[in-house]
């Protein structure tokens, strides 16, 4: 088998997108595909016509057709299951199959045109396999940023900690009316304790408002490894050589999901010197025809101190749950103190927290299967009609008092179908076809807006549309275990502290 081409062009012959294998020019190309239509007979029903020197196997996609042009002497059963695998590429990318849109994402489509044929012959790949190398995923590249990511928050605790200490010391001297303790070397001048402590502290902050993640920096010594997102300049050199030769180029916000954008949250605006984090994360398994399979539910309070002085202090602590939640104190916590009186101290009470690291101070956990705990019920109904299914999908906020935000219901559809048929919906709706599901998006499900429906129609079987998935986030916890004070162990004063409330989804499923 020797590929001359593969292209997607218009009834009229008119080339919407065309990658060849072999050295070709683009009048050679252009000429192929504008004789293409006058050479099929609508008598005969076939997927393939010749001339003297090439053949053109073809598939009609609604309005455009998916040719290769390839030499005669290919095998033509060859030629067949190649188109079928060409065919079925097009959707991943395109969400239909018109000329604007193959348009928008023709250089998707030539990378996997390019996974498929190598210099004319066939790859022995599939869908998947396609997939995996065009998304160019890097297990590697993540542990490295993760890695870098911890130094860096490592090394600003020590440079807050050290900031801390030569203020300290700076105010000492000043009592003691001595001079500040300076700092220098290879024959500059000392600089003065308080100019450096201003120094560092400027650093911190200015260090805490870049946000942007550090590129990694590259060894000294020759590398030959493949980098990923390297390209991205040569892209752009390119686009820009296309543009001043009058070029038309369609810009396309690719792989940035906002499914994904919405797992990063802002820190607290306003930290104190005593800061808790209430962190909730909940699994939760449904089955499809109802009832509940398994719900577990993992809290925490996170104690973070940033001031000696406020080491040694005590948690008034709230609990209004009702459903029963096991709670379990940290070993150093007085056990008896948070029985009695709900409060979280130590059993020392002369020592103190540590300072400039979070500390779990209590924990709980609640496991259960009774339906009636379920915090936002999905049901999912596939019937099948005779086109294909017609599913409806609804959620039922069972918990008044939540309030939650970003939620994404993601139901799985059949692939090579082409995007869904959307009849009414409450909130929006995303089609992702390479990854092959439907987001249906809600930025805030609350007691006001505790109900909602989202109908659509596609090919499929019923089976097709599960596991369905929920990710959401929210601000109030479900436990209902709150800090309600803050107080010193001597004196019993109260202290400002600030809390930070999250309820996250580990995982939320109906099978």
């Amino acid at each position: 088998m020797v590929l001359l081409a593969a292209a997607v062009c218009t009834k009229a012959g008119k080339a919407i997108v065309s990658r060849q294998f072999v050295e070709m020019t683009r009048t050679r190309i252009e000429g192929l595909l504008a004789a293409f239509p006058k050479l099929m007979n609508t008598g005969k029903q076939h997927t393939f016509v010749e001339t003297e020197s090439v053949r053109y196997v073809y598939q009609p996609m609604e309005k455009l057709y998916m040719v290769l042009i390839t030499t005669k002497n290919s095998n033509i059963l060859e030629d067949l299951e190649t188109l079928r695998l060409f065919s079925r590429v097009i959707p991943e990318y395109c969400r239909a199959l018109e000329e604007n849109e193959i348009s928008e994402h023709c250089f998707d489509l030539i990378f996997a045109f390019d996974e498929i044929v190598a210099l004319g012959y066939r790859e022995n790949v599939n869908l998947a396999q396609i997939r995996t190398f065009t998304e160019m995923d890097s297990h590697e590249e993540k542990v490295f940023r993760a890695v870098r990511e911890t130094q860096e928050r490592e090394a600003k605790a020590e440079m807050r900690r050290k900031a801390k200490e030569l203020q300290q010391a700076r105010r000492d001297a000043e009592r003691q009316g001595k001079k500040a303790p300076g700092f220098g070397g290879f024959g500059s001048s000392a600089v003065s304790g308080g100019s450096t402590s201003a120094m560092i502290t400027e650093t911190i902050i200015e260090t805490d408002k870049l946000k942007v993640a550090p590129a990694p920096t590259r060894p000294s010594g020759p590398s030959k490894a493949l980098k990923l997102g390297a390209k991205g300049k040569e892209v752009d050199n390119f686009v820009d050589k296309l543009k001043s030769e009058g070029e038309t180029i369609m810009s396309s916000n690719m792989g940035k999901r906002t499914s994904e954008a919405t797992k990063v949250h802002a820190p607290p605006v306003n930290m104190e010197s005593v800061h808790m984090k209430i962190e909730e994360k909940i699994t939760l398994t449904c089955g499809r025809d109802g009832g509940l399979q398994n719900m577990e539910l993992h809290g925490m309070i996170m104690l973070r101190i940033s001031d000696d002085k406020f080491g040694r202090i005590r948690l008034h602590v709230e609990n209004e749950d009702k459903k029963g939640v096991q709670l379990q104190t940290h070993p150093n916590v007085d056990k008896k103190l948070f029985t009695t009186e709900s409060l979280i101290g130590l059993k020392n009470p002369e020592k103190s927290f540590p300072v400039y690291s979070d500390v779990g101070v209590l924990k709980w956990r609640l496991q259960t299967t009774e339906e009636s705990f379920i915090p936002l019920t999905i049901n999912c109904w596939p019937s099948e009609s005779g086109n294909g299914c017609d599913v409806n999908i609804e959620y039922e906020l069972q918990e008044d008092n939540l309030e939650l935000n970003d939620v994404i219901i993601t139901i799985p559809l059949p692939s090579g179908v082409g995007a869904p048929v959307i009849g009414e919906i409450d909130g929006e709706y995303r089609h992702d076809s390479r990854r092959n599901t439907l987001e249906w998006c809600l930025p805030v499900i609350d007691a006001k807006n505790k109900s909602g429906s989202l109908e659509f129609s596609i090919a499929g079987q019923p089976n097709d549309f599960f596991p369905v998935q929920v990710s959401f986030i929210s601000k109030k916890n479900y436990c209902n275990i709150q800090v309600t004070r803050v107080t010193q162990v001597d004196g019993n004063s109260p202290v400002r502290f600030s809390t930070e409330t999250t309820f996250l989804v580990d995982k939320y499923e109906i099978l």
